[in-house]
């Protein structure tokens, strides 16, 4: 399992989830340009001192994610979205997929939604637009983890 950042606009979101992969053993990629500064002192700030623990690769864009995916087995992309019908409890997860995610102010644009392997949102009521991407990353990944038992052993 991994996360996926598609130039994320915030800092604080980014090292929320930043901090949910080092609790939980996922590798991140944030995939560039994003929205503020990227370097260690940024993000250290933002993520608290989990920084150390995070399987983290940055990349300066989004052909250069690809580029570097191709290069394993990647696995499929599945992309949380407000455009899927598909909600994220009726997916089947498996311990490879990538966990996409878009920038809060604007999701993926439509070549990224057209590579995706599979699009899941998250079911909500009418009328609400979306919910935080950190919110939106910890209940997704909490369902792919308890579906794949991918989550780490407790002592």
């Amino acid at each position: 399992m991994r996360i996926a950042l598609y130039q994320p606009d915030i800092a604080q979101n980014t090292g929320t989830i930043l901090r949910l992969a080092a609790c939980f053993g996922i590798p991140a990629d944030v995939i560039g340009p994003t929205g503020f500064d990227m370097s260690d002192r940024s993000l250290k700030r933002a993520a608290l001192d989990y920084l150390p623990f995070v399987d983290l690769t940055r990349h300066t864009s989004f052909e250069t994610y690809l580029a570097n995916r191709m290069g394993s087995s990647p696995g499929r992309i599945v992309l949380l979205t407000t455009k899927a019908t598909l909600a994220h409890t009726a997916f089947s997860f498996r311990p490879d997929d990538t966990l996409m995610l878009g920038r809060e102010s604007a999701g993926v644009p439509d070549h990224v939604h057209e590579l995706a392997d599979a699009r899941v949102t998250i079911p909500m009521r009418p009328g609400l637009r979306s919910l935080n991407v950190a919110v939106a990353t910890a209940m997704v990944l909490g369902e792919a983890l308890r579906q794949t038992n991918g989550f780490p052993d407790s002592p």
